[in-house]
């Protein structure tokens, strides 16, 4: 029996080849990226802190006598199909950074990732169409130039960095530089994505945030950011649950998110090795060590919790993805792109 996703791959293919019946085929040619989802701040780490999870987005990307964006799933409905495209407009500064006119692309993008939900949606668009432009490019970026290029559209590292080098990112971005390094989470840690069947927009969700905080908030949150990241370098998971937690953002985040507040006071005590809201939310992220064999005693809070609050949830168990954006295929590969996609 095949998975949901090959389910859905295997209709875009079929759609994608009743399309291009007697047509060239619109990948033919073209380089083909995989990219992972991100959870951003874990907590206390607003900005700085992010980490990839497996769960994808492919882009394809080649030269073209005329600019079309073909895109593919439930996830990409709606979105524009030309030059306005945030994959295209991502692409164009990519050439022109290296100094050439960006040129016509035709490019196809596939997501598992749900919008606006917290799982650094557009972090993946921006990192692919990095990653598909500049492998299109005779001399392509450093990897570094691509994470600056990056935070410059996103105007924050976590997320971006998590999907461009992947594991546990540690960054910043001040405007002009940028600057990470990457921790390596250990095989035995999973993460529960709790994501409700709403959308919030980061827009939406940055508005009620405070423009200043106490001291003694800040002091919290230095404090508390720090003991995260060090739990995660040594191997001290039984940290996290008391380093994952937060004065800056998720107090004035939770009225946003019914039963937020139960599920990060709870977690723990059901199977958790911390949680927190994933990104701007409203998506709710528990993290858990896979040997503990407490997976379905999780997942059942997860649901009730939110259920209790009339919030239904589409709750998924992921790894932490160690490998960031990839390069899947090149010019001359055969496959099509949706095979390519299920292909993984």
């Amino acid at each position: 029996m095949n998975s949901p996703m090959e389910n859905n791959c295997m209709a875009e293919e079929r759609k994608l080849a009743a399309v291009n019946e007697g047509a060239g085929h619109p990948d033919h040619g073209a380089v083909i990226v995989r990219v992972p989802a991100s959870t951003a701040n874990l907590g206390p780490g607003f900005d700085s802190l992010g980490m990839a999870l497996e769960l994808y987005a492919w882009v394809a990307m080649s030269r073209a006598a005329e600019t079309v964006v073909h895109l593919h799933g439930k996830e990409m409905e709606g979105l524009p199909t030309g030059k306005d495209n945030l994959l295209y407009e991502v692409a164009a500064r990519v050439f022109e950074r290296a100094g050439l006119a960006a040129p016509e692309l035709e490019i196809s993008a596939y997501s598992e990732i749900p919008l606006t939900r917290g799982l650094g949606s557009s972090a993946s668009a921006i990192v692919g169409a990095l990653a598909a432009a500049n492998s299109l490019l005779p001399e392509p970026l450093p990897q570094e130039e691509l994470f600056r290029l990056a935070c410059a559209l996103e105007h924050h590292p976590d997320n971006v960095g998590a999907s461009l080098f992947g594991g546990l990112v540690v960054a910043y971005w001040d405007g002009a530089s940028a600057r990470h390094l990457s921790i390596e989470p250990l095989p035995h840690l999973e993460a529960f994505v709790a994501i409700p069947a709403f959308e919030l927009s980061t827009r939406k969700a940055r508005e009620v945030l405070p423009e200043s905080l106490p001291m003694k908030d800040a002091v919290f949150n230095i404090g508390h950011s720090n003991l995260l990241v060090a739990a995660f370098c040594t191997g001290r998971y039984e940290l996290i649950a008391d380093a994952m937690q937060d004065a800056l953002h998720q107090p004035y985040r939770a009225a946003l998110i019914p039963g937020m507040p139960e599920v990060l006071a709870g977690a723990a005590r059901h199977g958790a090795l911390g949680a927190a809201l994933s990104g701007a939310g409203p998506t709710l992220i528990a993290f858990a060590d896979a040997r503990e064999g407490r997976a379905d005693e999780l997942i059942g809070f997860l649901r009730q919790t939110m259920a209790a609050h009339g919030i239904e949830v589409d709750i998924r168990r992921l790894k932490p993805s160690r490998e960031g954006v990839r390069v899947l295929t090149r010019a001359g590969n055969h496959r099509t792109f949706m095979e390519t996609v299920r292909k993984g």
